[in-house]
């Protein structure tokens, strides 16, 4: 019987593979599961000790770059070894992996296909007739991937569940909604297939058991159906535990009833990652995008209302028709729905997408994750501006950092969200800025801005550092020394709350007025600590 590895590259070390785990319920084979921050020879030797005959790899946008050198040095110190590789990148370019070590590429899924590799490549006599590019056979049955070794290995991780795989729908910048098998596109029926709903409750149940941080689903439109959403909602509210539950969901799919339930989970058993993708038609039409704008808003208004449920929501830069100026009016508009998180994300052109195939104007980088460079809509100085709005937004807003502070600006100079990001991002260059560094210097940039008042804006300042940050000394340019107004706003807090607090949790405001953080008093939802004044 042949010994087999089967090879996990994640993103982060808290991160888990459940395409691994899955593989390995289907077959016997022991799983290493490193990150991509890692050396590549460590990654090797821990191959190399199993001794292995074959080593299954998956491969995707994040550890393609890393994986030729690690073939390579696999096969240096294992000649004989078989490499087979699977996932989206080698199922989409095959010919480039076989040229870089692989013997056998999987294309699509492979809980059938690799064991049945694996039974050809027992057969002393036959491995000269298999084709190096197996594609996949249809899914018939799902596999458990949560053994007791799972359960262990996901300790202080996230937990990754599937209990749909494929989508509905069949955007051109996307491969989740063809069938991987075939390479080619299906009707919306032919395109998902669901978990057995009893099944996904049991397992469901058994992460909430669990020693995950996180339970993220992977199904890419989770309420496709809503019948089954709401079924499979109504479970995960129910539920005695305190994990954090994470599902991406298309916004103008829910209906009325499935709101209403939500609005009853408890805070923080939910988060909500919705596409929006741009709110310019044109462009949604252009890379088949189904989105109704308008419902898909209103119902995120109706989700951010309830504050129970964590509402990350995605923008993508550099689709086909939307321009610099055009995008902006998206950002403003998404913006405005006053989310917790915003991801200004950038188009990339996927090996096996259509957008890839249709649009050859859009210029992208050769190398993963093939983010674009430049098209006919957007310049290089475009896509320039659009990354210095990203690196505000990501410094700020979707930090939890300095937001009475930028609501305050917005409301008083009148400026777009897009405008004001931009000239942060433009002034402020943040790439691991220390955050009291990097206050000092909003507060400056800020305060030099034509219709802002210092003294409010250095009050919600002083607010927001309190609420964000724990144990952490003020900059002293936020620190109003009135000793005796001090000692009072201290002992107020301390006779309220009932405890000592630290030097560093109350302050002095430019009003006069006295503001203390509850340290111990954590939101849920938006990881701010509660403020009190007096």
């Amino acid at each position: 019987m042949k010994s087999i590895v089967l090879l996990a590259i994640n993103t982060k070390y808290i991160h888990s593979s459940l395409s691994a785990w899955v593989l390995a319920s289907s077959m016997n084979a022991d799983i290493i599961e490193a990150n991509i921050n890692q050396d590549d020879n460590n990654i090797v030797k821990q191959v190399v000790a199993h001794l292995p005959d074959i080593v299954g790899i998956s491969t995707y946008i994040w550890n393609a770059e890393k994986l030729p050198n690690i073939i390579k040095l696999i096969r240096g110190l294992l000649p004989e070894i078989v490499i087979v590789l699977g996932g989206p990148e080698a199922s989409f370019n095959a010919e480039y992996w076989l040229e870089r070590g692989a013997d056998y590429i999987i294309c699509g899924e492979g809980e059938h296909s690799f064991p049945a590799l694996v039974k050809e490549l027992e057969r002393s006599d036959s491995s000269t007739t298999i084709s190096k590019i197996i594609n996949s056979t249809p899914l018939d049955s799902w596999y458990d991937p949560y053994s007791d070794d799972c359960i262990t290995a996901l300790k202080g991780k996230i937990a990754y569940i599937e209990t749909s795989r494929g989508c509905p729908f069949c955007c051109k910048f996307c491969l989740s909604g063809r069938r991987a098998s075939a390479g080619e596109l299906t009707t919306p029926e032919d395109r998902i297939k669901f978990l057995p709903i009893n099944v996904a409750k049991e397992q469901i149940h058994k992460l909430s058991e669990s020693g995950a941080r996180v339970i993220k689903f992977v199904d890419r439109t989770f309420n496709c159906n809503a019948t089954r959403a709401y079924e499979l909602f109504e479970y995960v509210i129910s539920l005695n535990t305190k994990k954090c539950f994470h599902f991406e969901v298309a916004a103008d799919l829910f209906d009325e009833r499935t709101l209403l339930l939500l609005s009853s989970a408890p805070a923080a058993r939910i988060q909500f990652e919705i596409g929006i993708q741009s709110f310019y038609a044109p462009a949604l039409k252009a890379v088949d995008r189904k989105t109704d704008l308008s419902k898909a808003a209103r119902n995120i208004r109706t989700l951010m209302h309830s504050g129970n449920i964590h509402v990350h929501i995605d923008l993508i830069a550099g689709l086909p028709y939307e321009t610099l100026p055009r995008f902006a009016n998206s950002f403003n508009l998404a913006y405005r729905l006053r989310t917790h998180h915003l991801q200004l994300g950038f188009l990339k052109l996927l090996h096996g997408s259509r957008i890839r195939k249709e649009f050859k104007s859009i210029r992208h980088n050769e190398a993963p994750p093939y983010e674009i460079v430049s098209s006919p809509w957007l310049s290089v100085y475009d896509i320039n501006v659009l990354k210095q709005v990203e690196n505000a937004l990501q410094n700020t807003h979707n930090k939890g950092r300095f937001l009475s502070a930028l609501q305050y600006v917005l409301s008083v100079t009148k400026l777009p969200p897009f405008l004001l990001y931009h000239k942060i991002g433009e002034t402020i260059e943040n790439h691991g800025m220390p955050p009291e560094i990097y206050a000092d210097k909003i507060y400056h940039f800020l305060n030099a801005l034509q219709g802002v008042d210092s003294d409010m804006l250095l009050e919600c300042i002083i607010c927001d550092w309190l609420s964000m940050v724990k144990g952490v000394n003020m900059p002293d340019f936020m620190r109003i020394y009135n000793k005796q107004r001090y000692i009072q706003i201290r002992e107020t807090a301390q006779i309220l709350l009932g405890r000592k607090i630290h030097r560093n949790e109350a302050a002095v405001l430019p009003s006069g007025r006295g503001v203390f953080v509850d340290s111990e008093d954590c939101d849920m939802v938006t990881g701010l600590y509660k403020l009190y004044f007096c």
